[in-house]
């Protein structure tokens, strides 16, 4: 299935309750610029989903409540500059997910009570320059899961309340403040989490 370079403008899509399970899904490089799409309860299963250097600028996409459980979901080269991109109780729990390269430069992207448990999940070499992405109230259990590299910029990343249980999350070379309530976070984390040595000193 492709919807490579598609364009969601105006009206509401809905793959609510969709089953991508085998073979591969396409939206490499489509934009997501106003109105609405929806993945609310989708199972991202097995297979590939590449939204490789799509471009979110406005409207509301949700992945709320999706299942990803094996296979590869690819962010890779993302951009999010505008509207909401929200991933609200959304479980990640097998398989691979990349957000590698993706830019965070405006608008809001919610994670949170995000569930990453098993699989990996990475963030590597990602920039959050402006706008509000939330990891607030999420758990990271049993996965591993890469921030390295990421440059972030002050105050607009927030993982207040983020629960670290399990699994290792990984801070290595990120660059900028650390994100905000990041650090409150890792003082009652049970799993690994690497922080970079810039940071360390601002441990409670």
């Amino acid at each position: 299935m492709s919807f490579l370079a598609a364009t969601f403008a105006d009206g509401e899509v809905s793959f609510d309750r969709a089953v991508f399970s085998g073979g591969r899904v396409s939206f490499l490089a489509a934009t997501f610029a106003s109105g609405g799409v929806s993945f609310r309860r989708a199972a991202f299963s097995d297979g590939a989903v590449s939204l490789h250097g799509a471009r979110f600028s406005g409207g509301a996409v949700s992945f709320d409540r999706a299942v990803f459980s094996g296979g590869e979901v690819s962010f890779r080269d993302a951009r999010f500059s505008g509207g909401v991109v929200s991933f609200f109780s959304a479980t990640f729990a097998g398989g691979g997910v990349s957000f590698r390269r993706a830019a965070f430069s405006d608008g809001a992207v919610f994670f949170n009570r995000v569930t990453f448990a098993d699989g990996g999940v990475e963030f590597v070499g990602a920039a959050f320059s402006g706008g509000a992405v939330s990891f607030n109230d999420a758990t990271f259990s049993g996965s591993e899961v890469s921030f390295g590299g990421v440059a972030f910029a002050s105050g607009g990343v927030s993982f207040r309340r983020a629960r670290f249980r399990d699994g290792e999350v990984s801070f290595t070379d990120a660059t900028g403040p650390a994100p905000t309530e990041l650090l409150a976070a890792v003082g009652t984390a049970s799993g690994t989490v690497v922080l970079p040595p810039t940071w360390l000193p601002l441990n409670p």
